[in-house]
């Protein structure tokens, strides 16, 4: 499997995990309003993955901690590409 393949279903896993367990609830949340909106299941995990890769470049780049606030408001404005 190609690395990039391999961090994409890692990722899609942190995501299930979060829905999951309701932790933060946002996560779900979100994922509920992109499908209403007319997003497919993938393109969904895309979107919020997109989040989820901000912190980490962040976690490893900046060696900030997972900044759940940042988060959050990234996830409520998808579509739009997270800051």
């Amino acid at each position: 499997m190609e690395p990039n393949l391999i961090l994409r279903e890692q990722i899609f896993e942190i995501i299930k995990n979060q829905i999951r367990e309701n932790n933060p609830p946002e996560t779900k949340i979100t994922f509920d309003r992109l499908l209403k909106e007319g997003y497919d299941e993938f393109t969904t995990k895309q979107l919020i993955g997109q989040c989820i890769a901000v912190e980490f470049y962040e976690m490893m780049t900046q060696k900030k901690t997972f900044n759940l606030n940042r988060y959050v408001k990234n996830l409520a404005a998808l579509p739009k590409e997270p800051m």
